[in-house]
C-alpha cells in the first residue's frame, strides 16, 4: 500500500512515506534532503553506485543529487520519513556561506535519528515555528563536525550556463539547439557532458526542474490550474504524471496535503 503524507513549516518539508510497489524515477531536489528508514530498505543509485539503507539508517542528499527510489522487498514494503530543508536554511544553520555536500550517503547514528524524527513529526504535526527552528538547530548541530560534510564542487562554467537557460526557459519547451550553440558544442557532444555533470539527460534536467517550480508555485498560491498554465503543462492529467514520478503523489493530492 502506497501512503505519501506532506506537511510545510518554517520553510522545511517533511515527507511521511509508505511504498510496496511505487519506485521513483531519477531526479533531484534543490533542498538538502535528509531522511531516516523505519521499516525495510530503501534502496537507489546515487553518484553510480546502489545505495541500500536499512532500518535506523540516515540518508543525506545534498542539493541537485540525483538519485532514484524503490523497496528492496515489495512485500515486507518501506516506511521512512525525509526532511527537505532549503540550502540557504540548513547553511545558514550550519554557519556557511557556501553550499557543503555530504561525506557519505548514508550513516547510522541514533541522535541524528532521532533529531531527524523530531523535526519531522513536529512539522507534520504543525508545532510552532519557534519549537521547529529549535529542532533544526538540534539537527544541524550533529552536522558540526566536518567528517560529515565537504566544500560542494562548482558546476564548470558551460554547465552552469546550460542550467541558467534552462531555467530561463522553464515555463515554455527545452530549446537544445541554442544551448549547443551558447556552448559551442554539438548536440551529442553535450547531451553526454551534461549527463555525465548532473546525473541526468537535458530533456529529463529540464522536466525535472520544471515540475520543482511547479510545486513551489503550487504551494504559494494553492491554484493548480493556474500552475498548469504558469508552466506550460498541457493539462491536470499531464503535471500529475510528471510530478508522480518524482514525489510520490499527483499535483492535486499533494495541493490536499497543504490544507
Amino acid at each position: 500500500m502506497e501512503n505519501f503524507i506532506y506537511k510545510n513549516k518554517s520553510e522545511i518539508t517533511a515527507l511521511s512515506a509508505r511504498m510496496e510497489k511505487f519506485s521513483y524515477k531519477k531526479h533531484s531536489h534543490e533542498e538538502y534532503s535528509i531522511g531516516v528508514t523505519l521499516h525495510g530498505i530503501q534502496e537507489y543509485h546515487l553518484d553510480g553506485s546502489l545505495q541500500s539503507s536499512y532500518k535506523s539508517g540516515v540518508m543525506l542528499f545534498h542539493p541537485e543529487q540525483t538519485h532514484d527510489g524503490k523497496a528492496h522487498d515489495i512485500k515486507d514494503g518501506l516506511n521512512y520519513v525525509m526532511l527537505y530543508i532549503k540550502p540557504e536554511l540548513f547553511l545558514e544553520a550550519l554557519g556557511k556561506k557556501e553550499i557543503v555536500k555530504f561525506s557519505s550517503p548514508i550513516v547510522y547514528n541514533q541522535k541524528l535519528a532521532q533529531d531527524i524524527l523530531n523535526l519531522s513529526s513536529a512539522v507534520l504535526n504543525q508545532n510552532a515555528d519557534a519549537l521547529c527552528n529549535e529542532l533544526l538547530i538540534s539537527l544541524v548541530d550533529n552536522f558540526t563536525s566536518e567528517n560529515l560534510y565537504s566544500n560542494f564542487k562548482h558546476d564548470s562554467h558551460f554547465i552552469a550556463k546550460a542550467k541558467e537557460m534552462i531555467y530561463y526557459e522553464i515555463d515554455n519547451v527545452l530549446k537544445l539547439d541554442d544551448i549547443c550553440k551558447e556552448v559551442n558544442m554539438t548536440k551529442f557532444q553535450f547531451i553526454r557532458a551534461f549527463k555525465e555533470s548532473t546525473g541526468l539527460p537535458p530533456y529529463q534536467y529540464f522536466i525535472n526542474s520544471k515540475v520543482i517550480h511547479a510545486k513551489k508555485y503550487l504551494e504559494k498560491t494553492r491554484d493548480i490550474y493556474a500552475t498548469i498554465v504558469e508552466f506550460g503543462f498541457v493539462d491536470l492529467s499531464h503535471l500529475n504524471k510528471h510530478f508522480k514520478k518524482i514525489y510520490g503523489v499527483t499535483a492535486y493530492e499533494y495541493l490536499s496535503h497543504l490544507d
